[in-house]
Order: structure tokens, then C-alpha cells, then sequence
């Protein structure tokens, strides 16, 4: 398989009201040309991200209420009586194949060469291959996915920008949420990319005829097989990015949050036996939910669940950037930004604001500000006292049209004056 990512040409509704170009992140099977997974992120992905995609194509892609059964993995060539038997998760799977990967290709993005996603390919077994740098051609094929993606996909969808502003309609405004154009884009992918036959899909058996991506797998898993990867809890906590850091009598501390529960007290100022890591915890956390992490108890190997200790004070979870945001506002009002107290007020002020949409009145001064300037009637001169010495025309009401001293600026020579300069 090969995995990429790239800003998808659709403006969005963010969740603070703001619009945007949200991230894609695909997974592409080069034998089948499958889209086993895609993610639709704000800008700035992160390793979790992509390790999560890992876990997502390992998963079968569920018949969602409003899809025709059309769309039901059963209604398509794909031997789904067999697989059942195998995996009972597909009884109500949706028409794209699940593909235990082996190999994986990436390129030399700060978010695949991670620690986390290089971790969660370890943990599944799957093997790296890292692209030559600025060789694109190493990943042709998802590469040429993103452009069918942008062809037959992005520029059908209300708010399309076009790859230049030349493509670009006038009056492009974002329509969708982030979350609803990824439910269509979901559905696009069942629905139309995995049938639609691929000029680079040919059988030898059929060399005449073109195949789609759930033609190529049925043809394929009938000589491979097909062998379940099916996945718990601990193995999505696996996944994690992970810090480590030591227990103490009050908990866990990192980003200036405390971490605490009852099951922490047999590992209370206490080394954890990992001496590569000076006798620290290893501690995971999800970056879109930080009201809580989970140690793992070196000494059994099983996770805790530890709660942060202000987390009755936020009504929804978090992510990381909204409690940096939170602390950045504090910084400016010159209060203390590592009272924990009143960063945790300050976050539930913006998921309350973010919830609410943006402010009317803002909005309709950032829309004024973006419209170009309209001709305004000139406003009317008010007349001068009558002086004939001005030409001020009794009769007409009315100045004459006498001529007046103008100076001119002349023209600037730079042989001449340049010296001046």
C-alpha cells in the first residue's frame, strides 16, 4: 500500500464557524487500486492521525443508514458468503474490501516518520518502505489518486476552490461541515471509486476488459485468501502517541495538567523498571481528547485509565490546540496560564463559543471588509457665500467656470535629478 496526504481543493466549515481546506489522508492497496481508508483532518494532521488510519482499513466499512443496499458488500462480485464465514464483522460491510496490509510506502513527511506512526506499524506488523526524497514517481499510484479524487470528486461538491484561483467560480463559499463532506466522501468511495472500472486494473484471463477495485479483489482474494486482523482496546491504545513520565504522590503531570486516580498508588514514586527510560512510566494519550491518558503498568503489562483531575470543569473533550489556545489566551490577559482551574475555564468558553458558531456582528464585518469597494454618491457641496470676486453666478446659483493658478509637479529625469536621490 502506499499513504500520502494532501489539502483537498473543497472549502469546509470548521468547527470555530471559520472556513477552510481540510487535509486528506488516503491509504491506497497498489494491487487492487482500493481506497482502503480516508480521513479528512483541519490543516495540520497529526502522526495519531495516520497511525488510526492503520487501524480504520483493518476494520470493514459499515452499511450506514440512508445507503442503498446496492452499496452492501453482498450485491457485489466479491465472494462475501465465504468471507463471512471467516469474519463474521461483514454480515452488514459495506461493497470495499478489507486489506491486511503488509508492506506500507510513505515519503519523508514529518507525520509518517514519526515515532507514533512508526510505533503503530511496528505493533501491527507491518513493514516501512520509505520513497526516495523528491521522487514522486515512488508513489505513483496514490499520487494519481489524488488527482481522480480532485476529477471526480472535489469538483462536483458545492464549495470547490480549484487547484488555482484561474479554476476558481466567483462567490466560493463553504457549504458542508467537515464531518458531513466526510460522509460523502465516504460514500463517493463505495458508491462510485470502487466500481468504476480502472484502465490500470487488467486480468490476463480478460485482457480486454478493464476492472474496478472490487473486481481486482475478488479476482485476488480467491488465489490469496483472506485471513481477520481483528483488533481490541488495548490495541488502539497501542497506537497512541506516547510521553513518558514518572508517579508521584499527586499523579501524572504533563502540559501543566494533573493525571490521577486510586490505581496509580502501587506505582507512586516508584521506577518503573524500563531502563532505557531512566525509570519513567509509559504514558499514551489521544491529541482530540485530553481528559484523559493511560500508564502503562510495566509490570503486568496491562493500561490505566487515569481521569485529569479538572475534568468536571469542561463539558466536552478537548483537543491539544484548544487547551494551547486557552493558555495563550490567559498569556494575554496577564493572568497565569498553568492554573489549571483557569485554563479549564477558558477552554469550555471556546467549545461554547465554537458550538454557538461565530459572532453575527464579526461576521458580517470580516464579509464587508472582503467585498470590493462600491461607487458611493458623492455628497453634496455646500455652496459658498456669494462673492463675485470668487465667480459665484447670481443667476445660474452656481460657480462660473473661471480658471485658476495650477503649479505643475513636472516631470522626474533620473539622469538629472537621480543625483538627488
Amino acid at each position: 500500500m502506499q499513504i500520502d496526504m494532501t489539502p483537498l481543493d473543497v472549502l469546509v466549515v470548521l468547527e470555530d464557524g471559520v472556513s477552510g481546506r481540510p487535509e486528506l489522508t488516503i491509504a491506497v492497496d497498489v494491487a487492487t487500486r482500493t481506497v482502503c481508508a480516508a480521513v479528512l483532518r483541519p490543516a495540520g494532521t497529526k502522526a495519531v492521525d495516520a497511525s488510526l488510519l492503520l487501524t480504520k482499513m483493518l476494520v470493514p466499512e459499515p452499511l450506514r443508514p440512508g445507503w442503498p443496499g446496492s452499496l452492501a458488500m453482498s450485491a457485489t462480485l466479491i465472494p462475501h458468503a465465504r468471507l463471512l464465514d471467516v469474519d463474521a464483522r461483514l454480515e452488514q460491510a459495506a461493497a470495499k474490501p478489507v486489506i491486511v496490509l503488509e508492506t506500507i510506502g510513505i515519503d519523508h513527511g514529518k507525520v509518517f516518520v514519526s515515532d507514533t506512526f512508526i510505533a503503530a506499524c511496528r505493533s501491527l506488523g507491518i513493514s516501512v518502505q520509505p520513497s526516495r526524497p523528491t521522487t514522486p514517481t515512488d508513489k505513483a499510484v496514490v499520487e494519481r489518486t489524488f488527482s481522480s479524487i480532485n476529477t471526480l470528486f472535489c469538483q462536483h461538491v458545492a464549495g470547490y476552490t480549484g487547484s488555482n484561483t484561474e479554476r476558481r467560480g466567483a462567490g466560493v463559499e463553504a457549504v458542508r461541515t467537515l464531518a458531513e463532506l466526510g460522509d460523502l466522501l465516504q460514500e463517493w468511495i463505495v458508491a462510485c471509486w470502487q466500481q468504476r472500472p480502472h484502465d490500470g486494473l487488467r486480468s490476463p484471463f480478460l485482457p480486454g476488459r478493464s476492472m474496478s477495485p472490487n473486481d481486482a479483489y475478488a479476482l485476488l482474494v480467491a488465489r490469496t485468501g483472506y485471513v481477520p486482523l481483528p483488533l481490541s482496546g488495548p490495541d488502539y491504545l497501542e497506537l497512541l502517541p506516547a510521553v513518558w513520565r514518572s508517579v508521584n504522590d499527586y499523579g501524572i503531570r504533563t502540559d501543566h495538567r494533573t493525571y490521577n486516580c486510586p490505581e496509580l498508588a502501587p506505582l507512586r514514586r516508584r521506577p518503573s523498571g524500563v531502563e532505557a527510560k531512566g525509570g519513567l512510566w509509559e504514558v499514551h494519550y489521544d491529541p482530540y481528547d485530553l481528559s484523559q491518558v493511560w500508564v502503562r503498568d510495566a509490570r503486568t503489562g496491562e493500561w490505566i485509565t487515569v481521569p485529569w483531575t479538572h475534568r468536571h470543569l469542561v463539558s466536552a473533550p478537548f483537543a491539544d490546540f484548544t487547551w494551547r489556545r486557552a493558555r495563550d489566551l490567559l498569556a494575554l490577559r496577564g493572568m497565569d496560564d498553568t492554573d489549571q482551574a483557569a485554563v479549564a475555564a477558558a477552554v469550555e468558553q471556546l467549545l461554547s463559543r465554537a458550538e454557538s458558531g461565530p459572532d453575527r456582528r464579526v461576521a458580517a464585518r470580516t464579509r464587508a471588509a472582503l467585498e470590493p469597494a462600491r461607487p458611493v454618491a458623492a455628497l453634496p457641496v455646500a455652496a459658498p457665500e456669494p462673492d463675485e470676486a470668487d465667480g459665484w453666478d447670481e443667476e445660474e446659483g452656481v460657480l462660473a467656470d473661471t480658471p485658476s493658478n495650477v503649479i505643475p509637479f513636472g516631470v522626474f529625469d533620473a539622469f538629472t535629478d537621480g543625483s538627488r536621490l
